[in-house]
């Protein structure tokens, strides 16, 4: 009797459990766009959402980037200026004339604030050669036989 009840049980958890084994994870890759914030500008009417209302904006860097699972490996766009709303993927270009403007009001710093992470320019270029090393170590750093003779006891 014990033991139907424990084959049950099992029937049952592998049925409960089977969705998830067999689930497969994607890995995404390809060309994305990425928005970070760069400089919080002031809750002032000129910086006002023009399609919602008391939605402030705020100064952002754009920039498009080819990703390997998670990892910035080229970039495929050079950074640009733009203000954008926090949380949310929508963003509103700048004429260049606009743009000096806002720099100058904010007395912020143009070349610094286009300047991308070294994790973002030379991350992925790094892991993807440790990768390519670690493969042609693999195939080709295999250890010789060594000679190896019985002891007569």
């Amino acid at each position: 009797m014990t033991y139907t009840k424990k084959f049950f049980f099992t029937v049952i958890t592998a049925f409960c459990f089977c969705n998830l084994a067999t689930a497969k994870a994607k890995i995404p890759f390809g060309k994305i766009d990425k928005i970070e914030v760069v400089s919080d500008l002031p809750d002032t009417e000129e910086y006002l959402s023009k399609e919602e209302s008391n939605v402030h904006l705020d100064l952002g860097r754009l920039h498009q980037e080819y990703n390997i699972a998670w990892v910035p490996v080229w970039i495929t766009e050079q950074p640009k200026l733009v203000l954008f709303k926090k949380d949310s993927d929508r963003y509103y270009e700048l004429s260049n004339e606009q743009l000096e403007k806002v720099i100058a009001e904010n007395k912020l710093n143009k070349e610094e604030l286009l300047k991308l992470g070294f994790y973002t320019q030379y991350g992925g270029k790094i892991i993807l050669f440790l990768v390519l090393c670690l493969m042609i170590y693999g195939l080709l750093g295999k250890d010789k036989k060594k000679d190896v003779k019985p002891i007569n006891l």
